[in-house]
């Protein structure tokens, strides 16, 4: 069985592939983000067409390649729900027996409530809305008031904005921090998010300075398993938030995917042997929630440009895993997650690639395949590592 020193698993986040059999009953029948996304924009993705993105289904411009060069297959999720921490915690080992609670009309008036007396300020909004859109609607109100604006979205978030010149960014966090400890039980939210801005009426703009209060996973996961080993495990983008910082030895943000990309190529120069976890967020949170068929598509096309970089910078001795989390089909009315099977695609230079890894049951195979390739053994999942020759 072939070992790597190295696995870079980066997430193309909310690139599903069509949907799942249960795909009825989220209000996701017949989505299929990449499908559609081809359908309506011809896709120059030769990178990815290579490795065999179009032998997993039929892509509108995208041929099958005759032989790819790496290892192809769909997944499952397992878990119910289709919701970014639901699937990376699947792909790390964890898998849930009940959705994370969504917010589809606000949040009850009770929760709001308790947030407004232990944070002494009111609250706008309270609505499931674009981060952007929101702010660009109630900023103004905010800034005269000081009340927050709390919002939600397709995930299973509390978000809360404040102008960094109204309110004290350390004001926010600890209001997030308050707000963590209120929504437990039923309503334990996978994130509480500080969503900082700056600017005027008509120019107001997210700044970097956000911050992400998830809860911990119930469970051991892939990065508990190789941290215990003393194994570099790097997180690029917002995978340490996600994992409530546990089991990552080295968090790097980012700025958007090409920030990303530069960061994974950076962390390939300086990491030897370990894990190196990205998640290219700007897929579902630029394009797929709002509805941007031809932006999306572009994104995929940069990605693919850079893929080629990341493949001249692998070594014999890598492993490239690219996966998705859920879906978020941008042609659908919906402008939320979809229910929808994902990639998987496995690439290194020490195999020949070509074969079909068929469908897998849960994205844990993708955590049990890491695991088992650095020596340890997740609980969940069925690892693909002999697989791959």
């Amino acid at each position: 069985m072939i070992r790597f020193n190295r696995v870079l698993l980066i997430v193309l986040d909310s690139l599903g592939i069509g949907e799942m059999p249960d795909a009825a009953l989220y209000g996701d029948v017949g989505s299929d983000t990449l499908g559609h996304i081809a359908q309506q924009r011809r896709l120059q993705i030769p990178n990815l067409q290579r490795m065999g993105i179009a032998n997993l289904k039929p892509l509108n411009s995208v041929e099958p390649a005759s032989v790819p060069s790496a290892h192809y297959g769909r997944i499952a999720l397992a878990s119910p729900g289709k919701d970014t921490t639901t699937g990376h915690w699947e792909m790390a080992g964890i898998l849930l027996d009940k959705p994370f609670p969504l917010y589809p009309r606000g949040f009850p008036s009770e929760i709001i409530k308790r947030f407004e007396n232990k944070t002494g300020r009111g609250v706008l909004g309270n609505i499931p809305a674009s981060g952007t859109e929101i702010i660009a609607q109630l900023g103004e109100e905010h800034v005269k008031t000081g009340k927050w604006i709390v919002y939600t979205s397709a995930d299973s978030v509390f978000q809360v904005a404040a102008h960094e010149e109204k309110v004290p960014v350390e004001e926010l966090y600890q209001a997030c921090r308050k707000a963590r400890e209120i929504l437990r039980g039923d309503h334990e939210v996978g994130r509480v998010i500080a969503r900082p801005f700056v600017g005027s009426p008509g120019n107001f703009k997210r700044t970097e300075r956000r911050r992400d209060f998830a809860i911990e996973p119930p469970g051991i996961t892939m990065l508990d398993l190789l941290h215990e080993k003393n194994l570099p495990t790097v997180g690029v983008g917002k995978i340490a938030s996600i994992f409530c910082y546990r089991g990552i030895s080295e968090e790097i943000k980012v700025k958007n995917n090409m920030d990303n990309c530069d960061q994974i190529l950076e962390s390939m120069g300086k990491v030897d042997v370990g894990l190196i976890f990205s998640n290219l967020v700007d897929f579902d949170m630029i394009y797929g929630h709002r509805n941007d068929v031809q932006g999306y598509g572009q994104a995929l096309e940069e990605f693919d440009k850079r893929l080629n970089e990341i493949e001249k910078s692998l070594r014999r001795d890598d492993l490239l895993l690219l996966t998705a989390d859920h879906g978020c089909d941008p042609t659908t009315p919906s402008t939320d997650h979809s229910r929808e099977h994902v990639p998987l695609i496995a690439y290194s230079k020490r195999i020949r690639g070509g074969s079909d890894l068929g469908l897998r049951k849960t994205l844990a195979d993708v955590g049990a395949t890491v695991c088992e390739n650095f020596g340890c053994r997740l609980l969940t999942g069925e690892s693909f590592l002999t697989s791959l020759r």
